[in-house]
């Protein structure tokens, strides 16, 4: 994770937003990505439409996505830990 003093970019906050959103960051990070959401509208809307996306992918059921899109999300998942 990249080391953030006191000021955070909108790359900082794409990078930080999952341990944001579950609440691992030190709360020294965790005010600094506040302090940069206050002010940076297109940050919040990124970090709401995060929280809309968790909130809706965790009700899923594995019954609820289709086989051949199941697969699809896998084998891309697998693209991007490999490259």
């Amino acid at each position: 994770m990249t080391d953030f003093a006191t000021e955070l970019n909108c790359r900082g906050v794409v990078e930080v937003v999952t341990d944001y959103l579950e609440g691992t960051l030190s709360p020294m990070l965790a005010h600094t990505v506040e302090r940069h959401l206050e002010s940076c509208e297109g940050c919040r809307r990124y970090v709401e439409q995060m929280r809309i996306t968790v909130r809706t992918v965790g009700r899923l059921r594995d019954e609820d996505v289709p086989h051949e899109i199941r697969e699809r999300l896998l084998e891309a998942f697998r693209e991007l830990t490999r490259g």
